[in-house]
């Protein structure tokens, strides 16, 4: 691997202008091409960020000798196909959360990155963060005990557009997809395990995907993740990890971490801050590039097997609600 990590983005949306900007502060890292739908969307993306090489469609990209990692960006249902384009043309790959629809098109990837040897991550970028870094250290000391209880909220109102990506079943749209799955990472992350009791529900709204939706997960010791999701309602976005012996508070915006709040049973409550470089995209694609340049074909904070447990847990949810997406039926 180069100096320099080489990057190609498919898609040209918000999250992939984010991206963009956050590879911008990484020295070691240089985005050399971008794929649209359209010549004209990756023309225009493509002029903004002086990106040289613009493609239209995923194959084009994976075919393009100069790019070493490519970042999917694209809607939800696109996620399964982009990404196997990518792996199929050599490419390592970091894919947008959610990683896919369900577990099954997780369990394809994976399986095409593992019998191809090639890098892939799920762009789970909260996991990323340095505040995040902290808060797994202090659970893994023993500081707070015993975690017990896992609470988090991630929800929003978001505009009326029934064809958009929020909304639309077509499109893999709800709250659990979109942001909902930030909330079970974070219980995956606390827990290391998938919960082996599911109960929730769902409010599903005039498109028929999730609106809002609470979810409670229950281990095998009797530890519970309590977590709420919503795309019509807007609330502070936070998050808190309980203990036997002290508790982790991760306030508002806590997907987007740069302080906690921690009470042991040693000291009294504290804040720690942290100073973060960029817009945060840029901590997700560090990772990519330390695995890369170390050889690892999965990142340890994100491992393969957990992206698919992530899906499989949501499949479990979905399946409660009856929420079976169009792309879904028949198959």
């Amino acid at each position: 691997m180069s100096d320099t990590i080489r990057w190609g983005i498919i898609g040209t949306g918000f999250i992939a202008h984010q991206f963009a900007r956050g590879l911008a502060v990484l020295n070691d890292a240089k985005l050399v091409a971008v794929a649209s739908r359209t010549k004209e969307s990756a023309d225009k993306f493509g002029e903004e960020f002086g990106v040289t090489g613009r493609h239209v469609g995923a194959e084009e990209l994976a075919g393009n000798e100069n790019v070493d990692v490519v970042y999917v960006a694209t809607p939800n249902i696109m996620h399964k196909g982009n990404t196997l384009s990518c792996l199929n043309g050599g490419k390592a790959v970091l894919c947008e959360k959610p990683f896919c629809i369900n577990a099954s098109e997780a369990a394809e990837m994976v399986e095409s990155a593992r019998e191809k040897g090639l890098f892939l991550m799920e762009a789970m970028w909260t996991l990323c963060f340095p505040a995040m870094a902290k808060v797994r250290e202090i659970i893994n000391s023993g500081a707070i005990g015993e975690v017990r209880q896992v609470h988090s909220n991630f929800s929003f109102r978001c505009e009326w557009e029934p064809d958009g990506l929020l909304l639309n079943p077509e499109l893999g749209g709800g709250s659990l997809l979109d942001v909902g799955v930030y909330n079970i990472a974070l219980a995956q992350m606390v827990y290391q395990r998938e919960p082996t009791r599911i109960s929730g529900m769902a409010h599903l709204g005039e498109t028929g995907v999730d609106e809002q939706s609470s979810v409670i997960l229950g281990y095998d010791n009797g530890a519970l993740a309590v977590l709420t999701s919503a795309i019509r309602t807007e609330s502070k976005q936070e998050a808190a990890i309980y203990g036997t012996d002290g508790y982790i508070k991760i306030p508002h915006a806590f997907w987007k971490p740069e302080r906690i709040i921690v009470k042991t049973s040693q000291d009294e409550e504290r804040e720690c801050k942290f100073e973060c470089a960029g817009n945060g995209y840029n901590y997700e694609a560090a990772e990519v590039m330390r695995c890369l340049r170390n050889g690892c074909l999965e990142s340890r904070i994100l491992p393969l097997d957990t992206s698919v447990a992530i899906m499989r847990t949501m499949d479990t949810i979905r399946e409660q609600w009856g929420l079976v997406y169009p792309m879904e039926k028949g198959g």
